[in-house]
């Protein structure tokens, strides 16, 4: 399981020019799940990803949490973070889950992450053509891969 995690000062998510979800303050994460990922890849990321001290204190070091400021989430699946490139031009997502696998694993992400947040997270849906929007704050940008914990 692979994110692409944000800083932002603001996000949004829009499907067929309705907005799905806003914040303020908080992180976009896009989310890339494949064939081999479990609950324990979950837990393992939405622990790492509150937890995780991206956000600037009073004297502008990154030491705070997404708990420690209250911040928000929206999650967007991803399917192209699993993206090889390794031979042509033409990308190929043989690692990427398909649906059967993937829709229940991203429903979980949202709900162990909005468990551990303690509020809702917005969300995109799932194989839509999504419109992300946001403003990077730092700009603070970090990718993490459940396979390399260590």
């Amino acid at each position: 399981m692979r994110v692409v995690l944000q800083r932002v000062s603001k996000a949004s998510v829009s499907i067929e020019h309705k907005v799905n979800a806003v914040i303020k303050q908080g992180v976009l994460i896009l989310l890339g799940i494949e064939h081999e990922d479990t609950e324990e890849d979950i837990n393992w990321l939405c622990r790492k990803i509150v937890n995780l001290r991206i956000f600037s204190d009073e004297d502008g070091l990154m030491n705070y949490s997404l708990i420690d400021v209250d911040g928000d989430a929206i999650v967007v699946s991803q399917f192209t973070l699993h993206a090889s490139t390794k031979k042509g031009n033409r990308p190929s997502y043989i690692q990427a889950a398909k649906p059967d696998k993937a829709i229940p694993l991203y429903e979980k992400f949202i709900a162990i992450l909005e468990d551990k947040l303690g509020k809702p997270v917005g969300t995109g849906e799932f194989g839509a053509d999504m419109k992300v929007e946001l403003l990077n704050d730092g700009p603070v940008t970090i990718l993490i891969d459940s396979k390399n914990k260590s």
